[in-house]
């Protein structure tokens, strides 16, 4: 396990609507067992963990095989307290480093009580 460590921001909404693409709901419930909440929780990473993300960038994936006009993603098991969820890394240029897309089958927001400035570990399963 990998622990990362950052803080709760808003996202713009574009992982709400790409988990709701069909192909990628259909892929990434084949791929972790679970049906994705429409929506991602999204950490910004501390400094001291690019290094730490940079592991994980190298560790064994499930890819998300995209259609075409999109980007491959990569999913990694992880989990945040004992809420199981998975990173999604987007494969996406100029994609920002400091910054991790999560997903569950639930809204993480509201089943761990975050808001934005909250601090959150998430254990990646590499």
């Amino acid at each position: 396990m990998i622990e990362l460590n950052g803080i709760v921001v808003s996202g713009g909404g574009d992982g709400k609507k790409f988990i709701e693409v069909p192909w990628v709901k259909q892929q990434i419930t084949e791929k972790l067992g679970f049906t994705p909440y429409p929506g991602t929780l999204n950490i910004k990473l501390a400094e001291k963990n690019a290094e730490q993300r940079k592991l994980v960038e190298k560790a064994p994936s499930s890819k998300i095989s995209p259609a075409e006009g999109y980007y491959n993603g990569r999913l990694f098991k992880a989990f945040i307290g004992i809420l199981e969820c998975a990173i999604v890394l987007p494969e996406v240029p100029d994609y920002p480093k400091t910054l991790l897309e999560i997903i569950a089958s639930v809204n993480l927001r509201k089943a761990l009580q975050l808001e934005d400035g909250f601090e959150v570990t998430v254990a990646v399963n590499v």
